[in-house]
């Protein structure tokens, strides 16, 4: 019988399991908008800032905004791993993405609460 020893960073199920939860509430984000514009009033801006000057669409965009950025990084950061042989360059890439992303939330927030 052989003996297997696990060692490493164990990404593997945690990972995994971030992109399946974050992909899950993108998708009923999806489905709230979607049920929301379609059955909802004609979209106009008036209608569109009603809609998200109420407080449960700001959570609910935050929350979609912070998933969506987790799922892109774990993607990102696991093709980044695979693919970039160099550590140096590696490593600049995930610090440019990290930068990138955190930029985007930062500014959905101020999208959403100016």
């Amino acid at each position: 019988m052989v003996s297997r020893v696990v060692v490493g960073a164990h990404y593997g199920l945690r990972d995994w399991l971030a992109q399946r939860i974050t992909a899950a509430i993108m998708a009923v984000y999806s489905v709230i908008v979607a049920v929301v514009l379609l059955f909802g009033q004609p979209i106009s801006y008036p209608v569109w800032r009603d809609l998200f000057a109420q407080g449960w669409m700001r959570v609910a965009t935050l929350l979609f905004a912070a998933s969506l950025a987790w799922h892109a990084w774990v993607g990102v950061r696991d093709i980044l791993m695979d693919y970039v042989k160099h550590d140096g360059l590696r490593l600049a890439s995930q610090v440019v993405v990290l930068l990138v992303i955190a930029g985007y939330v930062g500014w959905t927030i101020e999208i959403l609460w100016r």
